[in-house]
């Protein structure tokens, strides 16, 4: 007897709707074949199947099986069609009937009990199946509130096989699972962190309210303990918040990685994400053998903190230049090429030379000229040009660290980065540009028009420190910003001579 059900594959962070069929015939071998491109996982899973089967009371058929997943030129990954494996099996075997069986897609993994486990990608499977028209999907109950945030698609979490039978023949009742999607913005939007902490630092600081503002990539240069990475951490908390939209984006990549916590429905604040210096090529931007997103993936809408910048693998370096400027992360295979998005802001913290203590009053730098030159050329003039803001993070003084004077917080900073993307939301619409920093050259020469004495200053930075274009463009940019933060409607020489002063590491090349 044949039996038709459907399930979900996934390709990279999306999903494709999966036949699955499962012939039981009246005779020959007892162990079942599956064919379709089923990866070692999947082939697996025939044992997985007929424990879960036998161990739920119900009969094992002892024919021979065929199952096919089709379309039979995508490759299959992972365990989630164990369940449909074993009830499309159960089906054909005439162990129940259902009517309803066309209308859901259903994924899962089987334990040797009977009980289903969680399964990676729950909420791109359920993305899928909304937009292909099914009326529900099942999905293991671990799972449930993650796909429950697609709002236009009934979700059904079971806990095992048996149950999932019970409700697919009619003869068990199960409440569809949904979430308040505002609540959990309230309540899991917070911060734990915040500027406040953070003691001294100003002209850091305001060099973060510009990026924030712009979505201006930033780098900061400055000896071991000058709290890098302290403001790093609370950069995010004066981003503006995130929207449903990004918040879907970001939350199915986590999903499709196996990243997203069981507690959590969705990911409510931008994710800030700091892989360690020898973290490789295809951690970093994705790839693997069955592509998978990489660490820029998972900033996707947030933060990718670099620490210790100039200690990666330059190679390794030159791999996000593209994505910087693209917002996208294409990984090109034999068979396939899968894209995966990367709009995040780029945040990269690195000491001044070698030893760290370069230009320092705290301690006194051991290097030669020679090892700061070659351990600042480390980093590509083509990478730094991709960067918008070079910042001097100093040593904080005793003094500053002991003061108990109250210290600007987050929300404040927040309040004037929400009034500056406001005026970039009114200049650029809803389109794809959205930002200062993702204006093409077009839009910088309409936004971005100079008064006499701004071109004059511009010019000369340009002559002297021997800018490129793009990094003309990058100045222009941050200027806007700025005048964006003051509400100006004109760039003026004051918001050009503080965006050079954020070229410090175009001066040192």
């Amino acid at each position: 007897m044949l039996a038709r059900l459907h399930s979900v594959a996934l390709v990279g962070i999306d999903g494709i709707i999966c036949e699955v069929e499962v012939d039981v015939a009246r005779g020959g071998f007892e162990k079942p074949v599956i064919v379709g491109l089923p990866d070692a996982a999947v082939k697996e899973s025939s044992e997985r199947v007929k424990s879960a089967i036998v161990n739920c009371g119900y009969k094992y058929p002892k024919t021979q099986s065929l199952i096919n997943l089709a379309p039979a030129d995508v490759k299959k990954e992972g365990p989630a069609f164990d369940l449909p494996i074993a009830l499309g099996m159960l089906m054909g075997a005439g162990a129940f009937e259902s009517t309803v069986l066309k209308d859901y897609v259903i994924v899962g993994e089987l334990a040797l009990d009977g009980r289903v486990r969680s399964v990676k990608g729950a909420l791109s499977m359920a993305m899928t199946a909304a937009t292909k028209g099914f009326r529900g999907v099942i999905v293991p109950l671990d799972n449930a509130q993650e796909a429950a945030v697609v709002q236009d698609i009934e979700v059904y979490g079971v806990g095992s096989l048996a149950q999932a039978v019970g409700f697919l023949s009619g003869r068990l009742a199960l409440e569809t699972t949904a979430i308040d999607v505002d609540r959990v913005f309230n309540t899991e939007s917070q911060y734990e962190v915040d500027f406040g902490d953070v003691k001294g630092q100003e002209s850091v600081k305001r060099a973060l309210t510009v990026a924030a503002a712009g979505a201006h990539n930033v780098m900061m240069i400055g000896p071991p303990g000058a709290g890098k990475t302290m403001l790093a951490q609370r950069l995010a908390t004066i981003l503006p918040p995130l929207s449903l939209v990004e918040s879907l984006e970001t939350t199915r990549i986590y999903s499709s990685v196996g990243l997203l916590d069981k507690a959590r429905a969705l990911l409510a604040t931008r994710p800030i994400r700091m892989p360690h210096h020898s973290a490789s090529g295809p951690a970093l931007v994705g790839g693997g053998t069955h592509p998978r997103p990489g660490e820029l993936s998972l900033a996707h809408h947030g933060i990718l903190f670099l620490d210790e910048f100039a200690e990666f693998p330059r190679n390794v370096l030159e791999m996000i230049r593209g994505p910087l400027e693209d917002g996208v992360v294409t990984v090109a295979r034999a068979k396939r090429t899968v894209t995966f998005p990367a709009k995040f802001m780029l945040v990269a913290a690195m000491n001044p030379c070698p030893c760290g203590y370069f230009g320092s009053d705290a301690k006194r730098c051991k290097c030669t000229p020679g090892q700061v030159e070659r351990y600042v050329s480390k980093i590509s003039g083509p990478l730094v040009d991709r960067i918008d803001i070079h910042i001097d993070a100093p040593t904080v003084g005793f003094t500053k660290l002991r003061s108990k004077a109250s210290q600007l917080d987050s929300a404040a900073i927040r309040a004037d980065v929400l009034s500056a993307c406001a005026i970039q939301t009114r200049r650029f619409g809803d389109g794809a540009i959205c930002t200062n920093a993702r204006m093409t050259h077009k839009q910088v020469e309409k936004y971005c028009q100079l008064d006499p004495a701004g071109e004059m200053m511009l010019k000369a930075a340009m002559t002297e420190f021997g800018l490129s274009a793009r990094a003309h463009d990058k100045i222009c940019k941050v200027a806007r910003t700025i005048a964006d933060l003051e509400n100006k409607k004109n760039i003026t020489a004051q918001h050009i001579a503080e965006a050079i002063s954020y070229r410090k590491l175009d001066r040192r090349l």
